[in-house]
């Protein structure tokens, strides 16, 4: 799932994910995210930290309170470059944090830490 309020960085993420064999579902905000994790598991969550709604911190937290979802990797990625983000974030279990800009072949990496087995 592609958590993100920017269309261009939902589609971005999104056919980065379907050319890895991913199908993706999207939501453009934090209550829309919540509404889809309660309605089925992903296997990966995209998640932006500033979102309309509901903040990607209150995802994760959403994610941490829902045993359905226990284990979920969560990769953040925010323009949002602070210590204190990243540590919130950790804390919320995030697995990885990754700055926006980023390239292709850095999301790419991240996404095969946090799935060394569904990535080939």
């Amino acid at each position: 799932m592609v958590v993100d309020d920017d269309p261009d960085i939902r589609r971005i993420i999104s056919a980065i994910l379907s050319r890895l064999g991913f199908s993706v579902s999207q939501a453009a905000d934090g209550r829309e995210a919540i509404k889809r994790l309660d309605a089925a598991r992903p296997s990966l969550l995209c998640l932006d930290l500033m979102l309309p709604e509901s903040s990607g911190f209150d995802v994760c937290e959403h994610v941490l309170k829902a045993p359905p979802l226990s284990g979920l990797p969560i990769l953040m990625v925010s323009a949002r470059d602070m210590p204190d983000s990243r540590a919130v974030a950790e804390e919320l279990g995030v697995h990885s944090y990754l700055i926006k800009p980023f390239t292709q072949a850095e999301f790419i990496a991240s996404v095969k830490a946090l799935m060394p087995g569904a990535v080939s």
